[in-house]
């Protein structure tokens, strides 16, 4: 496997499919990578040379963010956002989509399972009042 920018990268791959592994590097930054680093994008990582490979990651190190130090602007931004009280960072912070999004219907993989709150049968609610009440002696 071919390692770029501290990711190992897959080998049976297509060059422009493999450099999405990358935290950072999207379909459309792709294009511009391997461009300027002058490598066809149809060709499989195992075919490409360490001189090509060094050359791609110059281009990504001197024009991307990636990896680690996304990781660490992305959650920055979050944590000012969350300190300002502004009303993403508040939604932040309840774990609660950001952008705009319904919650009374979905949301479901943000808001995690459903908890059912409503109505007890009348002898559900004795046996639970009556665990709840302690025994004197």
């Amino acid at each position: 496997m071919a390692r770029i920018t501290g990711v190992d990268i897959p080998n049976e791959k297509r060059l422009d499919i493999a450099l999405t592994y990358i935290y950072g590097i999207g379909r459309s930054n792709v294009n511009g990578i391997i461009r300027q680093a002058k490598i066809e994008a149809s060709r499989r990582v195992k075919t490409l040379t360490d001189e090509e490979i060094s050359r791609i990651t110059k281009v990504i190190e001197k024009g991307v963010t990636v990896e680690g130090n996304l990781r660490q602007q992305v959650s920055g931004n979050i944590k000012r956002l969350r300190e300002i009280n502004t009303y993403r960072g508040i939604r932040h912070a309840r774990n609660l989509p950001s952008r705009g999004q319904r919650t009374r219907s979905n949301a479901r993989t943000r808001r995690g399972k459903r908890v059912t709150i409503g109505a007890m049968k009348k002898d559900d609610r004795v046996k639970l009042e009556s665990s709840k009440t302690p025994v004197t002696k």
